[in-house]
Parts: C-alpha cells; sequence; structure tokens
C-alpha cells in the first residue's frame, strides 16, 4: 500500500480549483501559490491572519517533535491508526476500482507526528485488511508555518509523500467534498468546514483531553484546578456519533529536558504564572497521567 500528496486543494481567496504547474499551485483567476523548498505551500493569505506569525512558535514545534519522536503519546498515535486503517479499509471507493486514491486530512497537524503514524500503519498492513493496492493520499494543514515546515522536513526524510498546507481549520483550502477521514488531534474543530469538505459516509476522528490529563503537572504549575465540565457536548450539525474510546495511561518522564519539552507543548506554559513555570523547571522526574477521548463521528450522507 502506498501513499501519495492530497491534490484536491482549493484556492483560499475565490474557493477556485488549485491546479499544480511545476512547483505553482494556480487557480483559473490567476492566484498563484509558490510551493517552498522544504515541500509545503502557503494557502493562508496576509489579509487572513490574525498575527504576523500565528499559531505554535519555533520553540514549540520543536518541544513537540522531541517530545513525540521519543515515543511518548505512541499509544495515542496506535489508537488513531487502527481506528482510522479500518474505516479506510472498509470505504469502497466511488467507481469501485482502486485506482480512486482514499484521503486524510491532519486539521491542524503539528509537526506531522499522527499522519506519519498513519502512513507507516497504512504502509505496514496486510493487502486483505487494507483492501488490496489502495493508495492513501494525505494532507497536514496548520495555521503554523514553523509547523509546516517541520513536518515537511520529516516526510520527506521518512521517505513519505503528502501535501503539506500553511492553512486554517476556519477557511480550510480542501475542495468540497473530497476527504474520506480527517484527524483533529488536540486541535480546533470546525465543524461546518470539516462538513463541507468530507465525503458523506467519511470519518471525522477527534483526540481531545481527558479531565485527568496532565493532572499531576498541571497540580504542580497551578495554584489549584478548576472543577471539569460535566455538560454534554452537542452533537456538531451534519454528524452522527458512531463510538467513544478512552486511552489511558502513566508515563515516567526522566530529566529536565523531557518535562521541559512537555510543558512547551500544550497551552499550559502561557497560561501559568513565571512561579508555576519554575516549579516545573526544577524537576528532574515526573509521573503523569495520559488520559485522553478519542471520538469517532460519521458525517452524514444526505
Amino acid at each position: 500500500m502506498s501513499n501519495t500528496p492530497f491534490q484536491a486543494l482549493a484556492c483560499p481567496l475565490d474557493g477556485d480549483v488549485l491546479h499544480k504547474n511545476g512547483n505553482t499551485w494556480r487557480c483559473g483567476v490567476g492566484h498563484s501559490f509558490d510551493i517552498a523548498k522544504q515541500g509545503y505551500v502557503n494557502l493562508l493569505p496576509v489579509q487572513k491572519k490574525r498575527s504576523h506569525d500565528p499559531g505554535d512558535s519555533k520553540e514549540m514545534v520543536a518541544a513537540r517533535q522531541r517530545f513525540l519522536n521519543a515515543g511518548h503519546y505512541r499509544p495515542i498515535a496506535e489508537a488513531v491508526g487502527r481506528v482510522a486503517l479500518s474505516h479506510l479499509a472498509s470505504d469502497e471507493p466511488s467507481d469501485a476500482s482502486t485506482d480512486t486514491p482514499l484521503s486524510c486530512l491532519d486539521a491542524g497537524c503539528g509537526e506531522g507526528y499522527y499522519l506519519r503514524e498513519l502512513a507507516k500503519a497504512w504502509g505496514e498492513a496486510a493487502d486483505e485488511t487494507t483492501g488490496g493496492g489502495q493508495t492513501l493520499s494525505l494532507l497536514g494543514v496548520d495555521i503554523s508555518k514553523w509547523a509546516v515546515l517541520a513536518a515537511a522536513k520529516q516526510g520527506k526524510q521518512a521517505g513519505q509523500q503528502a501535501s503539506w498546507v500553511v492553512g486554517s481549520n476556519a477557511n480550510l483550502p480542501v475542495q468540497p467534498g473530497t476527504l474520506d477521514i480527517v484527524l483533529c488531534m488536540f486541535g480546533f474543530p470546525v465543524y461546518p468546514q470539516f462538513a463541507r469538505v468530507m465525503k458523506p459516509g467519511g470519518m471525522l476522528l477527534m483526540v481531545e483531553a481527558g479531565p485527568d490529563h496532565l493532572r499531576e503537572l498541571r497540580e504542580i504549575i497551578y495554584p489549584s484546578l478548576k472543577p471539569e465540565r460535566t455538560e454534554a457536548s452537542q452533537v456538531p450539525e451534519g454528524f452522527t456519533p458512531l463510538a467513544t474510546e478512552s486511552i489511558r495511561y502513566s508515563l515516567e518522564l526522566a530529566g529536565t529536558e523531557a518535562i521541559a519539552d512537555l510543558l512547551a507543548m500544550t497551552p499550559h506554559l502561557y497560561r501559568t504564572g513565571a512561579a508555576g513555570r519554575e516549579k516545573a523547571a526544577a524537576l528532574e522526574a515526573l509521573t503523569v497521567t495520559v488520559d485522553v477521548r478519542l471520538s469517532c463521528l460519521c458525517r452524514d450522507r444526505w
């Protein structure tokens, strides 16, 4: 089984189909977007940025890259791969042919860890499990140029093909009804956009922090913890819930760098005060609970 870059991109300015010509993506109106030498394209227009350098900083991306590549969240990646491949294996191409690739978007891909792990799992899966020689086309979108740059570099080093795009979940530069599966890993879901770009019957796979996620770290860096919200979440319009599972395990971190990387890759770095950051910096070992919720929703077929 092979993977290939996702091609059904759309112009972020007018929604027109983008066509690739050499190292440039261009729409029919004439808007053009150059592919950087690292292999990614910036489809986040200046007028749609809320800041000069939106999204995760270069330092946050580097911290997340070190932490994830160390395998600390591998059980999460394995669970995502298992669920995603099960759905993709049951997805029948519309023309009953393996010539039409299946497609997957990681919306808020960060430095690309989960998409790379999915591509690896796809490549290692047995033919009878994944539907023969079906190709999987991959797209990673993130608002941080530093994240997409890191994703493109690592993807190339791993020999995996994907399209890496600087863009926003609020205005996904993707043609309507073209995605079989969308991943949203600890991200900011924009359900109307997800519904627009997904095929009917496609799967939205979300990973969100559970009530005890990183509790031990939070107890150290915050004076007190806020009570967890208990109200039931609303099912987004256009989707039907399929299943939810919990992934929970203890994670032992040894050394100040691993602990610092964990803090730096989360929003807690900016939410805590100087005193909390100092307490975290003084730690030489820490055992934290990883507690996440894996939710699967089906894109309605109407």
